[in-house]
């Protein structure tokens, strides 16, 4: 299994900026398994899902964990040398401490210190050649509050590329039912999620179940071996609750169906599987990388944004519906100019077999 066997063309110009307003305005790509693609709307998701089925939504909440500061270096003769340095933060330690990325990393020592507010400091305590481990001047709610002040969303590179963080992006970038502070890259397929959509499908008779998975940087790495079997995937800590395992595992017993509402909710829930049809409370880190001939145990669809070339979310909708069905709806989104990424537009996917149970 080739690393270019998931390479396609991909016009920049489908590369989405913004979202749509409202949310569930984006389109939705709809593939059941079958040679017939349907183009809908994700205002649709209450006509085209049924009574019982479930969906599992990730509450993690970004934080705004791109900082821009000042390098305060004491020299020995007492004056300080400054230079301007940005961090964005990748994951947090057991102790407080986060791990780091710097710009320039060149400029940055172990024992500098980088001022970034009256609130907020950080003092360099570990230095390797691709990033930093620092210790922040507070924690906890005085931490949050300071950052809250002063840093920005994190942006995905490509979309950074074109344009800054601005204020619209701490709203746009933010999921409706975010509870639980820690990512640092937003789960995209919940980006599409409105108030109004959320009470239309409970009306429905569609059922939600809430976990959490800190979202990291790393989801941005690049596959860098030909051999993707051998691609090491980053670590994420998640939390599957004893209540959200029983809510998943009786919708099981009912016949509905279990759909993932983006990738992060689907690797932590098959991270807490324990058997065919089968989960159970689960807190810890993950690194689960599901490519083409991972058999899945509790994932019966999946609700995700469109991903990059070459990507380790490329390979995970491959090996849910099959790598050539995954080429020809990539094939269809490109040619029907759906909005790719995390501000694109949305497909819904559900391999045969993931009719009622």
């Amino acid at each position: 299994m080739k690393l270019s066997d998931f390479d396609f063309d991909l016009p920049d110009a489908l590369i989405a900026t913004r979202p749509m307003r409202p949310r569930s305005a984006a389109r939705l790509l709809l593939a059941d398994g079958s040679d017939h693609i349907q183009d809908r709307h994700v205002g649709d998701l209450p006509q085209i899902l049924q009574p019982g089925d479930r969906l599992v939504i990730n509450n993690t909440k970004v934080i705004p964990a791109r900082l821009f500061g000042q390098r305060v270096r004491q020299m020995p003769d007492g004056t300080q040398v400054l230079a301007k340095v940005d961090l964005t933060l990748l994951a947090p330690r057991a102790d407080g401490r986060w791990q780091a990325l710097a710009r320039p990393l060149r400029k940055l020592q172990t024992g500098d210190v980088v001022v970034f507010s009256d609130m907020l400091s950080a003092t360099v305590t570990e230095r390797s050649d691709s990033d930093v481990v620092v210790a922040f001047s507070c924690m906890g709610d005085d931490f949050d509050r300071a950052l809250a002040q002063v840093g920005q969303m994190p942006l995905p590179p490509y979309i950074a590329a074109k344009r800054p963080a601005d204020a619209q992006d701490t709203t746009d970038y933010q999921p409706l039912f975010a509870r639980h502070a820690g990512a640092v890259a937003a789960p995209t397929a919940s980006l599409h999620f409105d108030a109004d959509l959320m009470a239309q499908l409970r009306v429905r008779g569609v059922a939600f179940t809430e976990v959490t998975l800190h979202v990291g940087a790393g989801t941005f790495l690049p596959v860098k071996v030909e051999d993707v079997k051998t691609h090491r995937m980053h670590a994420e800590w998640g939390e599957v609750t004893e209540s959200a395992a029983a809510e998943i595992m009786a919708t099981h017993a009912e016949g509905g169906r279990v759909i993932a509402v983006g990738t992060t909710a689907l690797r932590l829930i098959e991270s807490a599987a324990t058997g065919p049809g089968v989960i159970a409370p689960w807190r810890g880190e993950t690194d689960i990388f599901i490519y083409p001939g991972y058999a899945f145990r509790v994932t019966d669809g999946l609700m995700t944004n469109f991903h990059l070339p070459k990507s380790t979310l490329l390979m995970l909708v491959s090996a849910l519906m099959g790598a050539d069905p995954i080429r020809r709806i990539y094939a269809h989104a490109v040619a029907q100019r759906y909005r790719f990424f995390s501000y694109g537009d949305a497909s819904l996917l559900l391999p045969k077999g993931a009719a009622r149970r």
